[in-house]
């Protein structure tokens, strides 16, 4: 893979709502697929906390918080996750992430505050986005595990949503480019949140999903994340 960086996710929630494919797909660039379980795409928020971020063997430095708006999509075949935008609170990381990812990454004035340990930990987190070249987006929940703490199993719903180690993101030019990352499998928990405010859809052409989301808490983790290469898709964006 070529590891760049490594780091730590910590205080991380998966919540997913199901969507129709048609919604997400109008929305990806050439080359990339909606990727779909069930008949069902899903849109996918994730807030956290990204940790002891520096180059693979070197002394480790940044931290910050991050929130994503996210779908899963497939190029060539190839399974991974596309975002539509990722807001940090650390404007070296956002200027580091568009360099070196090509990610649309945008810089936000966030706070996280924990309290409790295990199944009884809860996460307050806050995001405002400050960026002037993206529209604005707010975000205000809390959140935590509901259950004790397991590795999703082989083909799953849970797998499907997070068992996924390579990204795809475009650059100002349209260009297409993938990145891979590497980790232990997640250790996931049934996770509970109460979202007090949250305008990600709306940022980014969204109406506001129905029903409830899906939530999992998950275990910190360690990861590394190589550089990324361009892209040769052969098909238009589509359904999988």
């Amino acid at each position: 893979m070529g590891e760049l960086l490594s780091m730590t996710w910590r205080d991380l929630l998966f919540a997913h709502w199901s969507v129709a494919p048609e919604t997400v797909a109008e929305r990806l660039p050439p080359g990339v697929s909606v990727d779909t379980r069930d008949g069902d795409a899903y849109l996918g928020v994730v807030p956290f906390v990204m940790s002891d971020i520096g180059p693979r063997g070197l002394p480790v430095g940044l931290a910050f918080g991050e929130l994503n708006l996210r779908t899963y999509a497939t190029v060539d075949g190839e399974p991974g996750v596309y975002f539509f935008n990722l807001d940090a609170d650390d404007r070296i990381g956002v200027a580091l992430a568009r360099r070196l990812f090509q990610l649309p990454y945008y810089r936000a004035e966030m706070s996280v505050e924990t309290s409790g340990d295990g199944r009884s930990r809860t996460v307050e987190f806050r995001s405002r986005r400050r960026s002037g070249d993206a529209p604005p987006a707010r975000f205000d929940a809390a959140y935590g595990a509901d259950g004790p703490f397991s590795t999703p199993a082989p083909g799953s719903l849970a797998a499907f949503l997070t068992e996924r180690y390579r990204f795809y993101t475009t650059d100002d030019g349209g260009r297409l480019y993938y990145g891979d990352i590497d980790h232990e499998p997640w250790r996931l928990a049934p996770g509970r949140a109460e979202f007090r405010e949250n305008t990600l859809f709306a940022a980014n052409g969204f109406d506001r999903p129905a029903g409830d989301p899906l939530l999992h808490f998950a275990a910190p983790i360690d990861v590394t994340a190589g550089r990324v290469h361009r892209a040769s898709a052969r098909d238009p964006a589509s359904v999988t």
